[in-house]
């Protein structure tokens, strides 16, 4: 803790809220301030910093601090921005304050309608990956997971994530939901039929309850 007060009070746009010595004392914590960031260990007394991320509702933007490199995966399926391990040098760690502090501009930007953005990031492969919007093609569902088809590559990208938190990511007007399990970039659309859209050389099923979506993509009720 005092390591990272240190730390804190050489970075001019992090202001400290509170420091705590447990998930339970942090939870009050939570509570009392508005809090836009937390560092938080993973080995704690009583609640995990894993599992204590797990039970917010609404979440801050984390970043991990531990001794333990194994915790690395289940960290970035939570969408931490970062994950410092000890001993931590200045450099690092500012470099991974710089990471969240452009995801909060971004997402203040895009909050207040002043700009939108041409790009979102996702975390893979242990870092934050910045795809283009121009770049996606369709997105599917697979379960906990979501496969990112972009015009850059022949593969796709998987990301663990929902394809509800993906969504709130899209602009509406240049991506629509055609299924449960597959949004697609309305400007890769090649053609339409009456169930399904095709992007290129791939099909791509419209359910039921998103047939309206045809009408919306033609302006005509029936193909």
């Amino acid at each position: 803790l005092q390591l990272l007060e240190g730390y804190i009070s050489k970075v001019p746009f992090l202001k400290l809220m509170a420091t705590c010595s447990g998930a339970y004392e942090a939870r009050e914590a939570l509570q009392k301030h508005h809090v836009d960031l937390i560092f938080i260990d993973i080995q704690m007394p009583g609640l995990t910093g894993l599992q204590f991320v797990q039970s917010l509702t609404t979440r801050p933007m984390v970043i991990l601090v531990t001794a333990y490199e194994k915790f690395a995966m289940e960290g970035f399926n939570l969408n931490v921005v970062d994950y410092l391990l000890k001993p931590i040098e200045l450099t690092r760690f500012i470099q991974a304050c710089n990471k969240a502090e452009e995801l909060y501009q971004l997402k203040k930007l895009r909050s207040t309608g002043t700009i939108s953005p041409d790009y979102f990031f996702v975390n893979a492969d242990y870092s934050l990956v910045k795809i283009m919007f121009d770049d996606i093609m369709w997105i599917e569902g697979l379960k906990d997971y979501v496969k990112i088809h972009v015009k850059s590559s022949s593969k796709p990208m998987m990301i663990r994530t929902t394809l509800k938190a993906i969504e709130d990511e899209l602009s509406p007007s240049r991506f629509i939901r055609i299924h449960r399990s597959y949004i697609v970039s309305i400007g890769a659309i090649t053609s339409i039929r009456k169930n399904s859209i095709s992007i290129n050389d791939t099909e791509l099923p419209v359910g039921d309850t998103y047939k309206e979506v045809i009408y919306h993509l033609t302006g005509r009720n029936g193909i």
